[in-house]
């Protein structure tokens, strides 16, 4: 067995609490919605099978469950962090994300299969991204990235357009759908911007 610790938190989504194990559970960020998504995944594909979850965000150390209405958290999320933390014992890893994408990489050049190269590569790669994208992405993961991980979620870039200085961002996990996560982009992040990166006149959310 692996000496594994779970406990949970919870976050400004009422919809939303997050798990979060004393160890790695993967080495990537990874949303699902759709129970579909999660074949072949043992722990995210019996997380599904309770009937009030509706989503799943794992990152690093921390899941984060979306549940429905019909439950309260003071009812399911102690057998919840419980049945997380006895997987964990018995398994290292949730996703096994970095022999995956070795793997997957492997196959694909075997393959000569280019675009699915490309698509696998671009996830370690910011090479796409011009000096300004750069440095919205350097902001965005030294000021932004750590407080709304806290918060059970994750802030991903999607694009800039410099000709109006609008920067969209997607918030995922625990931040998806959060009824504060408005004032987080304008009061927040939005106003980080406008000191340090005046071009960015705005910050939304894609949804």
């Amino acid at each position: 067995m692996i000496p594994t610790f779970v406990y949970s938190e919870i976050t400004p989504n009422p919809d939303a609490m997050k798990f979060v194990a004393d160890r790695l559970m993967v080495t990537g960020t990874y949303e699902f919605n759709d129970p579909d998504e999660v074949t072949g995944i043992p722990l995210l594909e019996k997380l599904f099978n309770f009937p009030f979850v509706t989503g799943l965000f794992i990152s690093g150390n921390f899941i984060s469950v979306t549940k429905n209405n019909l439950v309260e958290w003071g009812d399911v999320s102690g057998e919840l962090r419980e049945f997380i933390q006895n997987f964990l014992k018995e398994n290292q890893w949730v996703i096994d994300d970095v022999k995956k994408s070795l793997e997957e990489m492997e196959q694909a050049a075997e393959q000569g299969d280019g675009q699915q190269l490309e698509d696998i590569e671009e996830q370690f790669s910011r090479e796409d991204l011009n000096e300004v994208e750069l440095k919205i992405v350097d902001l965005l993961d030294e000021y932004v990235r750590p407080a709304v991980e806290q918060d059970g979620g994750a802030i991903v870039f999607k694009n800039f357009e410099p000709e109006v200085g609008k920067l969209t961002v997607q918030m995922k996990g625990a931040c998806n759908g959060c009824p504060s996560s408005t004032v987080t982009l304008k009061s927040g992040i939005e106003q980080l911007f406008h000191r340090m990166m005046p071009e960015v006149k705005e910050v939304v959310s894609e949804g």
